[in-house]
C-alpha cells in the first residue's frame, strides 16, 4: 500500500520570477536550535536521611556505659506527634527533674490517690519533668511487678503527660519512671 503523493500544481516561471523578486531583499535567519531548560534534579530528602543516620549511629553506638544495660522490662511512651529527638532526650535524662515521688510498699488504690495529687502538685509549680519510683516489683506477692503495670496504665490515660520512659540505672532504672508532663 503505497500513498499517493500530496497534490501540488506546477508552478509557472512567471510565478517563481514573481516570488525571487517578492523575497529578493529578505535574509536568512540564523538558525539554531533553541536550547531547552536544564532539567532540575530529583528532590534529595536531606532530613530522612539525616534521621536515618542518626539512627544508625545510635544503634553502632550502643550505649554509654555498659553499667547502663539492664535487665527487666523497659517502659516507655510517647503521644503521638512528640519529636523523636524529646524521647530520646528524655531516655538519656537530660532533662531536670523537678519533682519525685516514691510509691514503694503502697497499695495500687493508694498509689493511684498518691499519683493524682502529685501530679496535680507538679502542675501548680510548673514542673516540666518528674521522677516517679514504682519499684521493680521483687517483694510482690503475685511474683510481678503490680505498681509498674499499674503506673504504665495510668500514666498512659493523663492527657497532662506527653512522654515516659525508664529511668537511668543511677535513676533507679526499671523501677523509676522520668515523666515528661505538658506545661499548663
Amino acid at each position: 500500500m503505497s500513498r499517493k503523493p500530496p497534490f501540488r500544481p506546477a508552478l509557472s516561471e512567471s510565478d517563481r520570477d514573481l516570488f525571487r523578486q517578492a523575497v529578493a531583499d529578505a535574509r536568512p535567519l540564523v538558525a539554531g536550535r533553541v536550547e531547552p531548560a536544564p532539567r532540575r534534579p530529583a528532590p534529595y530528602p536531606r532530613q530522612t536521611r539525616r534521621d536515618e543516620r542518626e539512627v544508625l549511629e545510635e544503634l553502632v553506638a550502643g550505649p554509654d556505659d555498659a553499667a547502663e544495660l539492664e535487665t527487666g522490662e523497659e517502659l516507655w511512651y510517647a503521644r503521638p506527634g512528640l519529636q523523636h529527638r524529646l524521647l530520646r532526650k528524655l531516655r538519656r535524662g537530660r532533662f531536670a527533674t523537678g519533682a519525685e515521688i516514691d510509691l514503694h510498699g503502697m497499695t495500687a488504690a493508694v498509689a493511684r490517690a498518691e499519683l493524682a495529687r502529685f501530679l496535680a502538685a507538679c502542675h501548680e509549680r510548673d514542673v516540666r519533668c518528674a521522677r516517679i519510683v514504682h519499684g521493680k516489683g521483687r517483694g510482690s506477692r503475685s511474683g510481678g511487678p503490680v505498681l509498674k503495670r499499674k503506673v504504665n496504665a495510668w500514666l498512659r490515660q493523663r492527657r497532662d503527660v506527653l512522654a515516659f520512659c525508664s529511668a537511668r540505672p543511677v535513676d533507679g532504672g526499671t523501677g523509676a519512671l522520668y515523666v515528661l508532663l505538658r506545661r499548663v
